[in-house]
């Protein structure tokens, strides 16, 4: 699964947010296919995704959406919390 932000400050404040609770992260580019205001994405395993969501809704991160890998293509993930 990937997170894409509009900010790299963003991306960063939630790189150093996933990585104090432990869960295992690529910093990567944003790929083309995601239109967002940042060019640092990350991605992480999707049996994280439920401790992602509640680190970004509990921390406030604003981020461009989650988005999952599927037959060569980005499908935007719900991310109501």
């Amino acid at each position: 699964m990937l997170i894409a932000f509009d900010s790299t400050q963003q991306a960063l404040r939630a790189e150093m947010l996933l990585e104090y609770v432990d869960i295992d992260i690529d910093i990567r580019p944003t790929p083309k296919e995601i239109t967002a205001g940042c060019a640092i994405s990350i991605e992480f395993p999707d049996e994280d995704l439920d401790l992602v969501k509640q680190v970004i809704s509990s921390e406030k991160v604003d981020i461009r959406g989650i988005y999952l890998k599927q037959e060569n293509k980005y499908v935007t993930i719900d991310i109501s919390f």
